[in-house]
């Protein structure tokens, strides 16, 4: 049996960066149309829940229950897409005229994280987040006097989510797909449908990305990477 090795060249990885993200708000119990959201600092994703409760019998500890775990994150932000306006409890009553204090509404978001190694630098790879569900919370906005020290506001929401259905597995709040664990070809299929390009940048649920995954995947690479140029 071969040793275990450590920090082989190639295989020093990190994770670095948040970039290329999609807002897709929720309207009539349909995801709407993407729209990009230029201007993210960072999206903390903070779950929680999966608590461990011991319960003991016959003078041992006979077992543990685990809580359900729910996700939560923090999105923070230099500038926000108009469309999040809903998400954030404000309605536009007319052009330049908005009202505070609103219902708001659910969204999607996808975003872009990448992955470096140690060879490659930031040209390693990356990963692409989707999350469903998701509600904002009221945010605190400090507006500030212009001083010798400028500094432009920053925009922060804590975020909440309700599980989508997910074919055989339990709901989720979360799908990630990895470019170095899948073939460009495949990664294009997924975006072109995320970010656009043949038709309208539109949110694809678990079950449809698994479904358009498993069929790229066993397509061999130069038909798979044909496949994607007749789509567009």
């Amino acid at each position: 049996m071969a040793k275990l090795k450590w920090d082989e060249s190639g295989k020093r990885l990190y994770e670095t960066g948040v970039k290329n993200g999609v807002l897709y708000v929720m309207n009539n119990g349909e995801y709407g149309r993407g729209v990009a959201w230029n201007g993210l600092i960072s999206i903390t994703e903070s779950p929680s829940g999966a608590e461990a409760t011991p319960l003991y019998a016959d003078d041992i500890k006979y077992l543990e229950l685990y809580s359900a775990e729910e996700f939560g994150a923090t999105i923070e932000a230099y500038t926000y897409p108009d469309e999040f306006g809903a998400c954030d409890g404000t309605v536009t009553l007319q052009k330049g005229v908005i009202l505070g204090q609103q219902p708001r509404s659910t969204f999607a978001l996808c975003y872009r994280t990448t992955i470096g190694s140690d060879t490659n630098g930031n040209k390693h790879g990356y990963k692409l987040h989707i999350v469903y569900g998701c509600k904002a919370s009221p945010s605190e906005k400090a507006y500030n006097t212009v001083n010798n020290d400028p500094e432009a506001i920053t925009f922060s929401w804590e975020v909440t989510s309700t599980p989508v259905e997910v074919t055989g597995q339990d709901p989720t709040s979360t799908l990630v797909l990895d470019s170095t664990k899948l073939k460009p070809a495949t990664m294009a299929a997924v975006e072109a449908k995320l970010y656009g390009g043949s038709g309208e940048p539109t949110l694809m649920l678990p079950d449809e990305i698994i479904a358009l995954v498993t069929s790229q995947e066993a397509v061999p690479t130069a038909a798979a990477s044909l496949k994607i140029n007749d789509t567009k």
